[in-house]
């Protein structure tokens, strides 16, 4: 499987609870913070949940 590069692009204000501590799973800490993580139906689903406020980039 391939990687996923997510990157908060959006602040956390004003976001419910449950949002927030999705980006904390992630690992998303603050604007522009970059992650990668495993492509899984797990990240996948979470940042379905978030798709609002990251962008995300498929790395080989």
């Amino acid at each position: 499987m391939g990687k996923l590069k997510v990157t908060l692009m959006r602040g956390k204000a004003g976001v419910c609870e449950r949002q927030l501590r999705t980006l904390q799973a992630l690992g998303l800490t603050r604007r522009n913070s970059v992650v990668v993580v495993e492509d899984t139906p797990v990240f996948r689903g979470m940042i379905a949940k978030v798709q609002h406020l990251v962008g995300v980039e498929t790395i080989q």
